[in-house]
């Protein structure tokens, strides 16, 4: 018989049947219920913002259109393609990096009934906050600073604090005004600050360490040395810090402990954890995601021992990829605790490379992990039956702060066993740790209730949301919590059956919270509080509110009078238009919109614009002479149909700001903004516009503009206002049934007739509407074209495709979009002088001609290159041209015009 009953350690608690080490209704009651009625909010601060706010929780794909539609502008395949270069967009590592820390932090103030919480504050959480709770009157009440905000530390980071760890003064006496220590650290450095007692807490900078090459994993402060502390780097390297030696001097330097990994502490794909001081000053507990070490120095020589490896588990476990956290046990200096993806593991150090005790828990990546005693969460009990439990046990709070699911998994040795039996021989022999229960929720919430219809509920409701919003960030999370001392907790409350224990936390909604729990031998299937509150829908997290709650604020509202726009979309925008017309016409004090003198002006500056020239001859004809960049079938046959405007409708759809009244909103008159008209001369839509340049208000400093802007107007309404001018004389259906959209279309058709005359269509295309029997084919009659005319073409019709990859391993071309007035588009080609075959030396935009068939106009200065620029140009043109060579697609386009 193996009366070490180490065998019994290989059969996780939870995996099988009847573990060994598992004992059961003889600790006592181990589930721990919240007292709704003990709720109790202890300060609330909009200081403390949400320590994380991560992206949307989807990949790149998301937003370069992964639609498997036939109009999608870029194929799955493409767009996972693209997204697969850069990676995955959000990672589980920010969360745990910002989140796997417990953000609230105690120090007992000696001989007094208060107590000191840390936290971080500050609107990018890089100042250390902290307040007094002191117990007064039988409550606990909050104490900040004179102005009703909290204590803030004389010291700015200036980056996001990640940790904050409190180590009470062991040197403390009565006398003395320093009573603990804080070590703070961030991604990249390292602060320590001295807290002394008085009349108001006192929180003083001492030093610092800034690492510039390497992060910070984790830092601990040593239980033996009470100024000590270690701090962990991202690739392995220890660093230790005396106070007592350093505090000369703000800047810490800091000792390197020179310990040498070997290959064990290289690996490429695991990273660090943390460190925790073990028995000794001397020695380190270090853990990595794949191995937990060792290190002595205790005989200025390294010495590292694995006391843990990730694939020690048995046969029992499922196979683990990595450790997750890691804590040193509060029951002494020799054990510690692993937890990783589906295992909980109690070690010591005692016994390398073998576990003490396995749990199975249901968590989803649960990243924070701590230890304390059972006397602290059974205290202040009036039923002493299970008294000896309550001082032997040890309870492993194990979770994560993004989840908000946290579990108590309870241990301790076995139960005394009655005198003289043989039991009680073997456990004086054998020290073997025992699960006591099986792990249980522990809602540090305090308000979420576990009933069936609530978690359903839930579910629905994370189905609910938008695709782009994690359903996380609608929860209002725990940022901290802790639990206060048992001697405090029995001035607050009365004691329990079974006792329980006082938890104060800190939420993202900037409340501190306290919270009564009780000991009971049955968790609380439905809590009445948090049943009635909806789930996911907490006012100061929420971007919107699923539930109808009260408007806490008065309601104004301001009313637009968009009836032209409600017309428009309604298809009845010539009836409106023509309404209003009758109205205005009836007031008798009608005045005279324009002026003659602005009439001149406005002319002179539309003829600049590209106006004028295009009234002696068809205004569709100008528009193809006027493309100067590839351009869509709908954006030209819109060029035209302003082009075709008569000039008094162009002084409504152009002006000045010298020409334009205030409006009036909420009794107070507004200038109105519109963006400047181009200088080069163009057709709207104009492309890519400057931003206005006139001020927010005119005065007698700011003087109006005169610049010329626009369309004040929008087309549709033009198009309208000048149908009525001319009687509805293109409505061949009546007058109720003239429609700016069914013009616009026909425009399109007749832009498309154009381009079989003035554009070489692409020999891959074939331009039909599916919808209208009556589409033209410019791919039909490619034969006729050429036969009718021997000038060459001055543009170039074709459609732009993405490439699709098939099983057979050829591509095939798919449109970028189903509607040919979008997915078609025209430019100009070079011109080419046939008596002139030379090439003439250009010092200009057209220096770029040669290196792309399709001509682009570009808005820049005159260039002038200089010999050195021109060699260049030269040499980067060659790389150019290889690439050309290489990439067939761009070879057949260029070929068809140049042959």
């Amino acid at each position: 018989m193996d009366l070490s009953e180490d065998w019994k350690s290989g059969f996780p608690i939870g995996i099988v049947f009847d573990p060994p080490l598992l004992l059961s209704d003889s600790a006592g009651p181990l589930f721990f219920n919240p007292n709704p009625n003990s709720l109790t909010q202890l300060f609330n601060s909009p200081l403390f913002p949400p320590i994380l706010n991560p992206p949307p929780n989807l990949s790149l794909s998301r937003f370069i259109a992964t639609s498997t539609a036939h109009d999608a502008p870029i194929p799955d395949s493409t767009a996972s393609a693209i997204a697969s270069v850069f990676g995955p967009q959000f990672h589980d590592e920010i969360a745990e990096t910002l989140l796997g820390h417990n953000h609230l932090q105690f120090l007992k103030i000696p001989l007094q009934n208060d107590v000191l919480v840390f936290f971080s504050t500050g609107l990018n959480h890089d100042q250390v906050g902290f307040l007094l709770l002191s117990v007064k009157d039988g409550s606990l009440c909050a104490v900040g600073d004179s102005k009703g905000g909290v204590f803030v530390a004389d010291k700015d980071l200036n980056q996001k604090i990640v940790g904050i760890l409190v180590n009470p003064d062991g040197d403390f006496e009565g006398n003395a005004s320093v009573i603990g220590y804080l070590l703070v650290f961030t991604t990249y450095s390292v602060h320590w600050f001295c807290v002394k007692s008085g009349e108001r807490p006192v929180v003083s900078y001492v030093g610092g360490k800034v690492f510039k090459s390497c992060s910070v994993v984790d830092a601990c402060w040593s239980p033996h040395l009470s100024k000590e502390s270690v701090v962990l780097l991202e690739n392995g390297q220890l660093f230790l810090f005396d106070l007592k030696s350093d505090q000369s001097d703000s800047y810490f330097r800091g000792t390197m402990l020179k310990v040498l990994w070997d290959g064990s502490g290289k690996s490429r794909n695991c990273r660090w954890l943390g460190c925790e001081f073990s028995w000794h000053p001397r020695i380190l507990i270090v853990a990595r995601s794949d191995a937990v070490f060792l290190v002595d120095w205790r005989y200025d020589v390294f010495k590292v021992t694995s006391l843990a490896k990730i694939d020690m588990f048995g046969r029992y476990a499922p196979a683990e990829k990595e450790f997750l956290a890691f804590s040193k046990a509060v029951s002494d200096h020799f054990h510690f605790v692993l937890a990783s993806n589906n295992m909980l593991v109690l070690c010591d150090v005692r016994k390398p490379l073998r576990a003490v005790l396995q749990w199975a828990h249901g968590l989803d990546n649960p990243c924070y992990i701590d230890v304390c005693r059972l006397s602290e969460l059974r205290s202040n009990s009036i039923n002493n039956e299970h008294e000896w439990a309550t001082d032997s046990g040890f309870g492993i709070i194990l979770g994560s702060f993004w989840n908000c699911e946290f579990s108590l998994f309870c241990y301790g040795p076995s139960l005394p066993a009655r005198k003289g039996s043989i039991a009680l021989e073997i456990s004086e022999i054998s020290k073997s740790s025992y699960a006591w229960e099986l792990p249980s929720d522990l809602l540090l919430s305090g308000n979420k209730c576990r009933c069936g219809n609530c978690l359903v509920r839930e579910e629905f409701l994370k189905d609910s949301l938008p695709e782009w919003i994690d359903w996380q960030q609608k929860k209002e999370r725990i940022l901290g919590f802790g639990i206060l001392s048992k001697d405090l907790s029995s001035l607050l409350f009365e004691s329990d059956e079974y006792g329980g224990f006082t938890l104060i936390r800190l939420m993202s909604s900037g409340k501190l919270e306290l919270q009564r729990y009780y000991a009971s031998w049955d968790l609380v299937t439905k809590l009445e509080e948090g049943h009635r509150d909806p789930l996911l829908c907490n006012e100061d997290n929420l971007l919107f509110s699923l539930d109808n709650e009260k408007y806490r604020f008065p309601k104004i509202f301001k009313y637009l009078k968009l009836d032209y726009l409600s017309a428009y979309i309604n298809g009845n925008l010539l009836q409106a238009l023509d309404l209003n017309l009758i109205k205005t016409c009836e007031d008798p004090q009608q005045k005279e919109s324009f002026s003659i003198e602005f009439h001149e002006i406005l002319c002179e500056k539309l003829n600049t614009c590209g106006f004028g020239k295009f009234r002696t001859f068809p205004a569709i004809n100008a528009v193809f002479n006027n493309i100067n960049l590839p351009t869509s079938v709908h954006e030209v046959a819109m060029s035209s149909m302003w082009a075709s405007l008569p000039m008094e409708l162009l002084q409504l759809a152009f002006s000045s700001y010298n020409e334009f009244l205030e409006a009036l909103l909420d009794q107070k008159k507004v200038a109105l903004e519109f963006l400047d008209v181009p200088d080069i001369p163009q057709l709207p839509p104009f492309f890519l516009r400057k931003p206005s340049s006139r001020s927010s208000k005119w005065s007698s400093k700011v003087p109006r503009s005169e610049v010329l802007v626009g369309p004040v107007i929008p087309l549709p309404i033009l198009i309208t206002l000048h149908e009525l001018r001319n009687g509805c004389p293109n409505s061949q259906e009546g007058f109720s049934r003239f429609s700016s959209e069914i013009e616009l279309n026909n425009q399109c058709k007749e832009v498309m007739q154009v381009a079989r005359v003035m554009a070489m269509p692409d020999s891959t295309i074939e331009l039909r509407d599916h919808d209208d029997d009556d589409a033209v084919s410019l791919g039909d009659d490619r034969d006729d074209i050429w036969a009718d005319s021997e000038k060459p073409k001055p543009l170039c019709l074709y459609r732009p495709v993405a490439e699709l990859g098939s099983v057979e391993g050829h591509k095939e071309s798919k449109s970028v979009h189903k509607d040919d007035k979008f997915g078609f588009m025209l430019a100009k080609v070079h011109a080419k002088d046939p008596k002139n075959n030379k090439k003439m030396e250009s010092m200009g935009q057209e220096l770029f001609d040669d290196l792309c068939p399709i001509h682009m106009k570009f808005d820049a200065a005159d260039m002038e290159f200089s010999s050195k620029e021109m060699k260049a140009y030269n040499s980067l043109k060659r790389e150019f041209s290889k690439w050309q060579e290489g990439f067939k697609p761009f070879q057949g386009f260029r070929d068809r015009f140049e042959n």
